[in-house]
């Protein structure tokens, strides 16, 4: 069976990857625009860690379809034919789907709300909340495989989350923006509320997580070294981001399309 690598770029909006340079994230194919089922980290990664890829929108088809071969899916990604629907049941959950095949399972994140000690650590051999917010440089060095044992590496990044890897003092503070698990834990304080926020702070911000892309993109070719041969690498994020549209920044509780809209792409490691 197949090694799979499995990347969430948390907070990447599709059109940021349409921005970007990413010769090397373009090695896997033409990325797709795709919709994620919730609009922030934790909803979204649970949908995620069942098996189900942010999905295409298919107008004239049942949900109950669409899940299904979409699970179905996995077929290919792990090089197991034989694999049906009923063996993600009756967990529906992924990583323990994959080590009922035999698989080691892998999980590396950057986000607080997804740390260890949560139910996304299920199913996992090994899971561990990085130290550092982005530190995708990091969890390729801790990578390694079995010859005689697949792997399935789960890795959130990290980078395209505010403040999208841009030095401490030059990223605009605002109030929210740090992850949920940091901000609950802070003593309340007033929020002031206006009426939209500063166009040329939104428009630093965006550009920040484009060229954070391009820095996830600059350290794909050491993580296709460290790949085997056969590797099948899924390429996503877990939901969106809003840079000032329609008076929104950020992700959570908004309802509006670029904070649904995602990137995809997936394929075998390049040669």
């Amino acid at each position: 069976m197949n090694d799979v690598v499995y990347i969430v770029l948390d907070s990447c909006r599709y059109d940021a990857w349409q921005a970007a340079a990413t010769p090397n994230l373009d090695r896997l194919g033409v990325v797709e625009r795709r919709w994620a089922y919730a609009s922030w980290t934790s909803p979204a990664h649970q949908v995620l860690l069942m098996g189900l890829l942010p999905h295409a929108s298919p107008p004239g088809v049942h949900a109950s379809e669409v899940y299904r071969q979409e699970l179905l899916g996995w077929r290919e990604r792990l090089g197991a034919p034989e694999l049906e629907f009923e063996g993600f049941l009756p967990q529906l959950n992924l990583p323990t789907a994959l080590k009922r095949l035999g698989y080691r399972t892998v999980g590396r994140v950057s986000l607080p709300v997804l740390n260890q000690h949560t139910v996304f650590a299920t199913g996992f051999d090994d899971y561990r909340l990085m130290a550092s917010h982005a530190d995708f440089a990091g969890m390729i060095q801790e990578m390694s495989f079995d010859p005689g044992r697949p792997s399935f590496w789960f890795m959130n990044l990290g980078e395209t989350h505010y403040p999208y890897l841009l030095p401490p003092g030059d990223a605009p503070r605002l109030h929210g923006l740090h992850g949920v698990v940091k901000d609950l834990a802070r003593e309340a304080e007033p929020v002031a509320v206006g009426p939209g926020f500063d166009p040329a702070e939104m428009a630093c911000l965006r550009t920040a997580q484009v060229r954070a892309l391009e820095t996830v993109d600059g350290l794909m070719p050491a993580l296709y070294a460290k790949l085997p041969a056969d590797a099948w690498i899924i390429v996503t994020a877990d939901h969106g981001e809003l840079f000032g549209e329609d008076g929104y920044f950020g992700h959570g509780p908004v309802m509006h399309p670029k904070v649904f809209e995602v990137p995809f792409v997936e394929g075998r490691r390049p040669a």
